[in-house]
């Protein structure tokens, strides 16, 4: 299978839109995908597929009540699936109060069972979930999972069950993840897990013109540390539609959907956006992103190419063998 957490400490490193677009190109890759929602934040995966109607209704079943081994239903009821065709189990607002839930479960469970806290298997509650009792791997050629930011009970679940890290950092400024940083981060999720973490790939995301910039991608590209298969230009109009479209960078270019602001404010529209080729080639390079974790990460055989049939502006062709210069913004 090919399982992936996209995960990056900082904020703004297009997390969320990164997951949707890697679930999104590996669906057209002819494999069914499966994607987690664990970032309770209202601007996440479940809100750009506009998914997930039930998530504030504390009476609704959700994924943490599976996880803590109490739902209210089949565990697949919980999973929705996008136009797109990716299966998506939402976010809800129950994950907020995670770990305080699983503290009354641990209590509960060491008080009637003859097992300290320190032996509790609180990391491994979404690995039982996901691959003993619902056994997705016979249904799933792939899951992702779009994680909460915090280094905390979620996370370390979703890592438990996956095991596998996609990172995408950003080029400059505060907060950016340096390799040591990037390292120590792995390190500290290998002991804290006591598994082997494994990371796919690096992909500095936003890569502008300067040379700060340039730097910072071409210090990951020559790191024997990982790999760097890509790097993706500042595309914030692109990203930003993504939302209004409510579906991936495929949908926004495909559909055209632009922003733009008529008489009553703003509004959203499809067949309406201009398709320059800086925005066919961040798509190519999403393509790409998608092929190397499947194959060169999980061994996979999927398609070299993507026909994408543009609304009145005819079709276009994504290869997977890109020309080897990394993407940069304008």
């Amino acid at each position: 299978m090919i399982t992936a957490v996209v995960y990056a400490e900082s904020g703004g490193t297009f997390k969320t839109t990164m997951t949707a677009n890697l679930a999104v190109a590996l669906s057209r890759m002819d494999l069914d995908v499966l994607v987690l929602d664990l970032d309770p934040q209202t601007g996440n995966l479940t809100s750009l597929f506009d998914v997930g109607e039930d998530r504030s209704d504390p009476n609704a079943d959700n994924l943490v009540k599976h996880i803590l081994e109490m739902p209210d239903g089949d565990f697949a009821s919980l999973i929705e699936t996008s136009p797109e065709g990716v299966d998506i189990v939402p976010s809800h607002d129950m994950l907020s109060d995670f770990t305080s839930n699983l503290e009354q479960k641990i209590t509960y469970e060491t008080g009637v069972k003859d097992v300290s806290r320190e032996e509790y298997p609180r990391y491994e509650l979404l690995y039982r979930l996901l691959w003993e009792r619902e056994q997705v791997n016979e249904q799933y050629d792939v899951v992702l999972i779009d994680p909460n930011a915090r280094a905390e009970d979620l996370l370390y679940n979703a890592m438990y069950a996956l095991r596998t890290l996609v990172a995408p950092v950003k080029p400059a400024g505060k907060g950016s993840l340096s390799l040591d940083g990037l390292e120590e981060m792995v390190g500290n999720m290998e002991t804290e897990l006591d598994i082997g973490v494994g990371l796919s790939c690096v992909v500095p995301c936003g890569v502008g013109q300067t040379n700060a910039h340039k730097q910072y991608r071409d210090r990951f590209e020559t790191t024997d540390a990982f790999a760097t298969p890509v790097s993706i230009g500042s595309r914030e109009s692109l990203m930003d539609a993504m939302w209004e479209a409510h579906g991936s960078a495929f949908k926004v270019i495909e559909e055209r959907w632009k922003t733009y602001e008529g008489d009553d404010g703003m509004v959203s529209e499809r067949g309406k956006r201009r398709v320059p080729d800086r925005e066919l080639e961040t798509l190519e390079t999403i393509w790409r992103l998608a092929g190397f974790i499947a194959t060169d990460t999980f061994d996979a055989t999927v398609p070299e190419e993507l026909v994408l049939d543009i609304v009145d502006d005819g079709t276009e062709t994504l290869q997977m063998a890109g020309n080897g210069h990394p993407e940069v913004a304008d």
